[in-house]
């Protein structure tokens, strides 16, 4: 092999290898990619959306043992976020900030009492007629420290901090902020299978 073959091949192999860093680097630290698999957040998600989640914006963390090295922010009322639970180490999960660190919560009759006091609930949904005791009511609760409260936009079908109990600030991996593509399975044509108008819509 000539020397100008030889520097070629070095160059493309450089070129791949940084370029593959700089992916990895990317994904680690500021931006992963997600796919909806459930109905736990509908409307605001859809089976089918694939999301883009900011992981730099609440801070940084050393790959692979999870640790937060630097904190930027916390997560706020109304994130959405992508998160381990904590009976699922091994999922990840998508649900909305409803309660943070210290504050009491309590669900009655649908209605959201944060410390008392009746709060303003845009997001969430109800597709039952009939109220759910298990569903409708809960606590009242006080969130741990470093924990949230968090739900499913789908109040009747969400598997959420009704049932399992608060995500751990620790296992917070990023917020939900953009969708970059949308596909509908049950559609009957393949054209008619991609969402137009949910792709670069911002998540809300």
């Amino acid at each position: 092999m000539s020397e100008t073959k030889k520097s070629k091949v070095r160059e493309y192999a450089e070129t791949l290898i940084i370029a593959l860093l700089i992916a990895l680097f990317v994904r680690t630290f500021v931006v992963q990619a997600f796919k909806i698999p459930s109905g736990s957040m509908e409307p605001t998600l859809l089976v089918g959306d694939h999301l883009l989640v900011n992981k730099f914006i609440y801070g940084i963390r050393i790959p692979m043992i999870g640790k937060k090295i630097v904190q930027f922010s916390e997560p706020e009322r109304g994130d959405v976020i992508v998160f381990v639970p904590p009976h699922e180490r091994k999922k990840d999960f998508i649900k909305r900030v409803i309660g943070l660190p210290g504050e009491k919560v309590e669900i009655k009759e649908r209605k959201i009492y944060i410390n008392d006091r009746l709060i303003e609930d845009p997001w969430g949904v109800f597709t039952k007629d009939n109220p759910s005791a298990s569903l409708d009511n809960y606590g009242p609760e006080k969130v741990p420290p470093d924990s949230l409260f968090v739900m499913g936009d789908n109040r009747d079908n969400s598997q959420d901090s009704r049932y399992w109990g608060f995500a751990s600030l620790d296992d917070v991996l990023g917020k939900a902020f953009i969708m970059y593509w949308s596909w509908d399975w049950d559609a009957r044509s393949l054209v008619s299978r991609v969402r137009w108008n949910r792709i670069g819509s911002l998540i809300r």
